[in-house]
Formats: C-alpha cells, structure tokens, sequence
C-alpha cells in the first residue's frame, strides 16, 4: 500500500499505519454486518490487547484484525500464533473482569483484510478462530 506524500512522491505505509488502515476496515465490514464496536485497540492492565471489542447481538466479541498487502506468506490468520491469542485472551478476560464477570456469550475471531496494490480491500471474518481453552498456559 502507498501513501503520497504532500510533496506528490509516493511511499510505502509503514506497518503501523497499515495495520491501523486494516483495522479501520475492519471496523468498516463489521459495523456494516450489524455489529456494534465498543472499543478499538483494548490493552489489558497486565500485557494483553484486542484490535476491536464489539458486540455482535447477544455476544462480546474480541478480535484480533490481521492485514497484509501480499498473499506470497500465507494467509493473514497464519500470524496469529499462539503467542498473539495468548494476547487476544488475556484482553478478553481483563474486559470481563472490568464487567464483574457477567454471564454472558463470547468469542474470538481474526479479520484478515488483504488490501492488494489498485484492488479493493478484501475482507474475510473467521468466527470462533480460537478459543481460551487452546491457550492454557496463560
């Protein structure tokens, strides 16, 4: 992805400015799909972060939003290794916490937004892409 600069030369986006691009999508897709976003970029007290909280009807949700502007390494999801759910998680419950633990649904999902350069913005949601039983060790 490019950006111009005010000088009229164009430059890369850097990965912090793509990833906030991928998230800004992201929230795009979801809002349109019905959602309501509650929170974007959570950090939990004690190391832990969600890209976007939201609420799809009757569930919270925490997602992990991935962006890539190449297809050659995979698909987006792959990055999200145990280690980064192990984040997403610890977000999640540091959320519940601050709600008193309700009795409430919940999961989390990955957004993959693969923006390749003069193409549109693809998004793909993955419900449910892990669980908190999978990452144990926390």
């Amino acid at each position: 992805m490019w950006r111009t600069a005010p000088d009229g030369q164009k430059t890369r986006l850097t990965a912090i400015e793509l990833g906030r691009f991928g998230e800004d999508i992201a929230g795009v897709w979801l809002r349109t799909h019905g959602w309501k976003i509650l929170h974007r970029n959570y950090r939990a007290k004690r190391g832990g972060e969600a890209d976007i909280v939201a609420r799809d009807r009757d569930t919270l949700v925490f997602v992990e939003v991935k962006t890539r502007t190449s297809e050659a390494f995979g698909n987006p999801a792959d990055a999200v290794d145990a280690e980064k759910q192990k984040l997403v998680i610890r977000a999640g419950w540091d959320w519940m916490r601050k709600l008193g633990h309700p009795d409430i649904l919940y999961r989390f999902d990955i957004v993959e937004v693969v923006a390749l350069d003069g193409q549109p913005p693809a998004v793909n949601h993955i419900a449910n892409a892990f669980t908190s039983a999978e990452c144990y060790y926390l």
